[in-house]
C-alpha cells in the first residue's frame, strides 16, 4: 500500500513540474540555509581550533591586572624571576620566556624595511615546531651571550635581501635606541592556509625575525609578563592557578591582581560565541522552513480541489477515510522530502565550493543532514494534515457529481 502510494505520489509530482518545484522552493531555501550556517558554524570551530592548537593550546600568559591602581615597579617580572618560576614548575612547565616583542626598520644597502621582532629562547621549537630550510635555529650560547643573531622567514628575506637563502647576511636595526649589526643564522618557511594568514595576518611587505629574549629584556631586563606551555592540556588550569599564586605570593599581592590568559580559554570563549551565533542565525534561517510548509498546505488543498472526482472514484471502489487521506499524507510528505534533499544538495554544494575556493576543509555532519530531512518530511506531513483530512472526509456521492 505505502509503495502504491508513494508511486501516485511521484506520479502527481511528475505531472505538476513547474509547480511542484515553486512548492518546494521555500523548504529548498530553508533547508539549505540552514544546512550552510550549521556547517561554516562548523567549520568556523574546526578552523579556530585548528589556529589555536598550532600557535599551542596550553600556551598561557600572566601579568599584573591592567585594573590595578597602586601600580609598583616590583609588580614587573625580572629574568631571575622567571628563572624561579622555571625551577619551581619545571616539571609542569615545557616552555616559558618573557614574550617580549618589538618593531624597528631593518636596513640592508639601500633596502629599508619595517621588522617585527620577537624574544624567544632557545627551545621554543619544542613547542612550536618551525620549518626550517636553511642555516640553523637560535642556541643556548645565543640567548645567554645576547648575541645579536636572527631566524627569518622566506618572505622576510626575500623584502629585505631580495633571496630566500640569507643565511649569513647582515642587517642593520634600532634596538631600544641602540643601532647594531645583526646576523640571519637560519630561515623558516611559513605555511598557512587563507584564514589562518587572514587571522593572524599575513605580512607580505615587512618583516618578521626571532631573536634572542634577553635582547629584547635589555637594558633593564624589566619584563610585563611572561609567556609560557603547559605540559599537559587536563592540568593546565590547576597548574595556571598555582604559578598565579605563588607570583602574588612573591611580589606581595592578592591572586586576584594578576590577570591569567590562556588559549585554551580563548578558544572556548571562540566556541562557544561561534556555536551560538550559529544557532541564532540557524532559527532565523528555519523559519523559512515555516514558509516552505504552507505554502506546501496551500497547494495540497489545490490538489485536493482538483482531484475531488478521483477521490470519490476511488471511495466508491472501496477506498477507506484512511487510505485517502494516507495517499494525500504521502504526497505531502515526499513533496516536502524532495525539497529537502535539494536543499542540502545546495546548502552542502555552496559549502564546499566556499571552502575549496578558501582552501579549507568544510565541516558538514552527518546528524544534521539527516535531521534536516527528516525535519522537512515531518513538515511536509504536519502542513498536509488539513488537505488530506479534507479530502478524506469528501462525501463520495458529491465527488463523483463534482466537475
Amino acid at each position: 500500500m505505502l509503495i502504491e502510494n508513494m508511486l501516485m505520489a511521484f506520479s502527481s509530482i511528475r505531472a505538476n513540474k513547474m509547480r511542484s518545484f515553486l512548492t518546494m522552493l521555500g523548504i529548498i531555501i530553508g533547508i539549505g540555509s540552514v544546512i550552510s550556517i550549521v556547517s561554516v558554524g562548523d567549520t568556523m570551530k574546526g578552523l579556530f581550533e585548528e589556529l589555536y592548537r598550532n600557535i599551542g593550546i596550553t600556551q598561557a600568559y600572566i601579568a599584573i591586572g591592567y585594573w590595578v591602581d597602586d601600580w609598583r615597579e616590583s609588580d614587573y617580572f625580572s629574568l631571575e624571576e622567571m628563572e624561579r618560576i622555571k625551577e619551581i614548575f619545571g616539571d609542569e612547565i615545557t616552555y616559558i620566556d618573557t614574550d617580549a616583542q618589538t618593531s624597528a626598520d631593518a636596513y640592508c644597502a639601500r633596502t629599508t624595511v619595517q621588522f617585527n621582532y620577537t624574544g624567544i629562547d632557545y627551545n621554543y621549537q619544542e613547542v612550536q615546531p618551525i620549518n626550517l630550510i636553511y642555516g640553523r635555529f637560535l642556541n643556548e650560547g645565543d640567548v645567554l651571550g645576547r648575541r645579536k643573531n636572527v631566524v627569518m622567514d622566506t618572505v622576510s628575506a626575500m623584502n629585505l635581501f631580495g633571496v630566500e637563502n640569507a643565511v649569513g647576511k647582515t642587517f642593520r636595526t634600532t634596538i631600544y635606541g641602540t643601532t647594531d649589526d645583526y646576523t640571519v643564522v637560519g630561515i623558516y618557511r611559513k605555511e598557512m592556509n587563507p584564514f589562518q594568514a587572514m587571522m593572524m595576518g599575513a605580512n607580505t611587505e615587512g618583516g618578521e625575525a626571532f631573536l634572542p629574549y634577553t635582547i629584547l629584556s635589555w637594558p633593564n631586563d624589566f619584563i610585563y609578563d611572561l609567556r609560557f606551555f603547559c605540559r599537559d592540556e587536563e592540568t593546565m588550569d590547576e597548574l595556571c592557578a598555582n604559578i598565579k599564586s605563588y607570583v602574588a605570593r612573591s611580589k606581595d599581592r592578592q591572586p586576584e591582581d594578576f590577570q591569567m590568559v590562556t588559549a585554551k580559554e580563548q578558544m572556548g570563549q571562540w566556541n562557544s560565541m561561534l556555536g551560538g551565533l550559529s544557532m541564532a542565525v540557524g532559527g532565523i534561517a528555519a523559519i523559512s522552513l515555516l514558509v516552505g510548509g504552507i505554502g506546501i498546505m496551500n497547494i495540497m488543498l489545490v490538489s485536493v480541489t482538483e482531484r475531488t472526482r478521483e477521490i470519490g472514484i476511488r471511495k466508491s471502489l472501496g477506498a477507506k477515510t484512511r487510505d485517502i487521506m494516507v495517499q494525500f499524507l504521502t504526497e505531502s510528505a515526499i513533496l516536502s522530502a524532495c525539497g529537502g534533499i535539494l536543499g542540502i544538495l545546495l546548502g552542502g554544494g555552496l559549502v564546499t565550493a566556499g571552502g575549496m575556493l578558501m582552501g579549507v576543509q568544510t565541516v558538514i555532519r552527518p546528524e544534521v543532514v539527516v535531521l534536516a530531512v527528516g525535519f522537512s518530511a515531518v513538515v511536509g506531513v504536519f502542513f498536509g494534515l488539513y488537505p488530506a483530512s479534507k479530502a478524506a472526509k469528501k462525501d463520495p456521492i458529491e465527488a463523483l457529481r463534482y466537475e
